[in-house]
């Protein structure tokens, strides 16, 4: 990979981070949230983390893109993690 492709590859890798890590934690810790809440028997009281997890933010319903967004994301993260891992890697 030359070192445009480099550059232009760290560039969306610092730009999207931010955006995409907040839902992926915002999914993580309600799940674990609710789940706990599951097993201690509190799951009615806390339907509204479930609705979090979901995509579903009061009046804004993103349940039926929230998980192709997640899962976009997630895979962005790592495919450009990865590329700019592989390019640190000493050569032999």
């Amino acid at each position: 990979m030359n070192r445009i492709n480099t550059i232009y590859l760290r560039q969306l890798h610092y730009k999207f981070a931010p955006l995409i890590i907040f839902p992926l934690l915002l999914t993580v810790i309600t799940g674990t949230l609710f789940q706990i809440a599951v097993v201690t028997g509190n799951a009615d009281n806390f339907i509204w983390l479930l609705e979090l997890h979901r995509g579903k933010f009061g009046r804004i319903n993103l349940e039926m893109i929230y998980p192709f967004f997640n899962g976009f994301g997630l895979l962005m993260l790592g495919v450009t993690g990865i590329l700019m891992w592989l390019q640190t890697r000493p050569r032999n």
